[in-house]
């Protein structure tokens, strides 16, 4: 299931990144931080499905008002002349380490059992004989 939402994702932001008009040069601070906020949801979101705690209301939620925060924080500091976004990026980025380090670690462990187990079947089998 998971598979064919990335699939569809996939195909939708291809035809709608052929089709979208360009972005000026002025607005595309604000649409990346917005993105990388919303990557940040993104794999808090897998991390959660790994942990069994996913909640859809709060990704939904959570997705939407870190990429709003995020560039209205950047908005706020193009007015004040200081680079505000900065603060964003570190925050943003760092999370999405720490929520990588977790799924990473979630697929190394289920791999890593799966190799005992197949190792003690052979061994089992071996011992049979």
């Amino acid at each position: 299931m998971i598979y064919l939402a990335i699939i569809v994702g996939c195909i939708i932001g291809a035809i709608v990144g052929t089709n979208a008009p360009m972005i000026p040069y002025s607005y595309s601070i604000f649409l990346a931080i917005g993105v990388i906020a919303a990557l940040d949801s993104v794999l808090g979101g897998v991390s959660s499905i790994l942990k069994k705690n996913f909640d859809f209301i709060i990704f939904i939620t959570g997705f939407f008002c870190n990429a709003i925060l995020a560039m209205l924080l950047t908005y706020l500091g193009q007015k004040l002349n200081v680079d505000i976004y900065i603060a964003a990026i570190f925050v943003f980025i760092n999370r999405m380490f720490i929520n990588l380090t977790i799924i990473r670690r979630y697929y190394v462990e289920k791999w890593s059992n799966k190799i005992e187990q197949t190792k003690k079947k052979i061994l089992s089998k071996d011992k049979k004989v």
